[in-house]
């Protein structure tokens, strides 16, 4: 009986050796976990943010690379950088107004205009009818944030608050005027007629014998190409109801097909700058001039021939249009991705840390 009950005795100190081994066995491989994950982390954490350069390298480094590098919103900086939202907010703040100072270096007219355009001279449509053609001039519409009693002056056929935006561009996709900051239902004429008479702006008119094409809601006088009236002019238009029939149909067709680069750069512009989708609620002013800053980089990056996907698809396609998404269901899959990417690394760091 002794000798049963010792056996039984015996078998529960194994057992309960080998539980206490295995514990132990854990808690050793627990701790060298943390050790090796603190190690890496926080002792011999490997280099980031060292670039060598500055300036316009510097950034030319940024949008060349990774993604996760820029297109962030203002909660990912802050995890980021373990910096609170209005230390982030108030930096943003100092870099637009360097990015408006680069507005005037980037945002200017053309150096040679008596030099046709490669687009015209290459496009037998085109050449040599519209030789003296140096760009076009349109209007856009920009979200903005506002309170409600300020809103109703900015709500135009979108049936939202926007701001107008006058530019003119050439035919190498560079802006080369910008007038922001228009209440949303300003007629573009309107804002049109006024850009041309006021001395202050510097408008860049034509020089003699050269003009912009402009919209059929301009007038057509010397300097400003604009259509025939109450004819159909858009390409869509063409491209449902066949080819041009009438010489005023042809030229309906070229005019619209030239003046398309202006859509194209809009295209571009608004598909890579998702704040323009989503303003945040600074006050109007800054709202101005994130819309101005922004079109600015689009001409570094036009100028500086960075690799860019709507630029490239524009160059290789004359009829592509980037098309950003409906502002109510835009999603940019790699900032989201970015964000998660945040959470999810630091609950891995917490539960490991727990």
């Amino acid at each position: 009986m002794n000798t049963d009950s010792e056996e039984v005795m015996d078998q529960e100190f194994i057992e309960q050796a080998i539980r206490d081994d295995m514990e132990f066995d854990e808690l050793v491989l627990a701790t060298a976990r943390t050790t090796v994950y603190y190690h890496n982390n926080f002792l011999v954490k490997e280099p980031c943010r060292n670039s060598p350069y500055t300036g316009s390298m510097f950034i030319m480094e940024i949008l060349k690379g990774n993604d996760r590098r820029y297109g962030v919103g203002n909660r990912i900086i802050q995890e980021q950088f373990q910096y609170s939202g209005e230390t982030v907010s108030r930096q943003f703040g100092i870099v637009l107004k360097k990015m408006i100072m680069l507005a005037f270096d980037e945002i200017r007219t053309l150096e040679k205009y008596n030099e046709v355009p490669d687009y015209i001279r290459s496009n037998d449509k085109c050449w040599p009818y519209f030789k003296d053609c140096i760009g076009a001039i349109d209007g856009t519409n920009v979200r903005v944030s506002l309170l409600v009693d300020e809103q109703i002056p900015y709500i135009g056929r979108k049936g939202f608050p926007t701001q107008n935006i006058m530019v003119v561009c050439g035919f190498d996709m560079l802006f080369t005027f910008v007038w922001a900051g228009w209440e949303g239902t300003t007629h573009d004429t309107h804002i049109f007629l006024e850009a041309i008479r006021n001395t202050e702006l510097k408008f860049p008119k034509p020089p003699d014998e050269k003009y912009y094409l402009v919209d059929s809601g301009c007038p057509n006088m010397k300097g400003y190409l604009a259509p025939y009236m109450g004819e159909r002019y858009h390409l869509q238009e063409f491209r449902s109801s066949g080819q041009p029939k009438s010489s005023r149909e042809t030229f309906y067709f070229v005019h619209s097909s030239l003046r398309s680069v202006i859509e194209r750069c809009f295209g571009v512009w608004k598909a890579r700058w998702r704040i323009l989708q989503h303003m945040p609620n600074y006050n109007f002013d800054k709202q101005v001039a994130i819309v101005t800053a922004s079109l600015a980089l689009h001409n570094f990056i036009r100028r500086e021939a960075i690799a860019d996907v709507e630029f490239e698809s524009c160059d290789e396609n004359q009829d592509y249009v980037p098309k950003p998404e409906d502002e109510e269901s835009y999603i940019n899959l790699t900032i989201y991705k970015n964000h998660m990417g945040v959470v999810r690394d630091t609950i891995a760091r917490e539960l490991m840390l727990s």
